[in-house]
């Protein structure tokens, strides 16, 4: 079964936690990453990879030092992203809420970029925002917070947490087409 297929499948079980019924495409992909400096980054983390439609992309670009960290609670995307057995990816089953906790265990300090594919506009306020809070939190100071939405009704809240330094772009071939949050953590 193709993965589209398999992610539309579970997309129709979840939709309340995955808020979309396609993967990312690979156009959406490629925009996300292309203003990540892959030869600096040595620990980049990925929020609602889903199938690892974003994931592949990232594994491909980094460099020999680089970990790329997933939080994926869907069991499901977690059993398919733990498939991939790549020496540099770990695959946690935890709650993106939970991101400083669990960088703590793996003995992180700091991120270098953050890629998020959640969908923060339907999730509870308080989950939302205590995502956006850790992500801030764990980034290294100039570090990256690249989010895409379906809309900008999200917009003013990203803001309030990474103030003057987000700006807005849009991807047309993806469905559905989407915003881009690029975001640097700046003090």
């Amino acid at each position: 079964m193709s993965s589209r297929i398999k992610f539309f499948k579970e997309a129709l079980k979840n939709l309340k936690t995955l808020g979309t019924v396609m993967p990312s495409s690979s156009f959406l992909s490629k925009r996300m990453l292309r203003e990540i400096d892959f030869s600096q980054a040595e620990v980049i983390v990925e929020l609602g990879p889903g199938n690892g439609a974003i994931t592949k992309y990232i594994i491909e670009q980094l460099s020999p030092i680089a970990r790329l960290i997933c939080f994926e609670i869907n069991n499901n995307f977690y059993s398919q992203l733990k498939e991939q057995k790549h020496p540099q990816l770990i695959v946690l089953n935890v709650s993106a809420g939970k991101i400083a906790d669990e960088l703590k265990k793996l003995n992180i300090k700091k991120v270098d970029c953050i890629i998020s594919s959640l969908p923060l506009t339907i999730l509870p306020k308080e989950v939302s925002e205590e995502i956006l809070l850790k992500a801030f939190e764990v980034l290294e100071d100039n570090g990256s917070f690249i989010q895409y939405q379906y809309s900008l009704s999200y917009f003013k809240k990203v803001k309030k947490v990474f103030r003057e330094s987000i700006s807005v772009e849009f991807e047309p071939l993806n469905i559905p087409p989407a915003f881009i949050y690029r975001c640097k953590k700046v003090q």
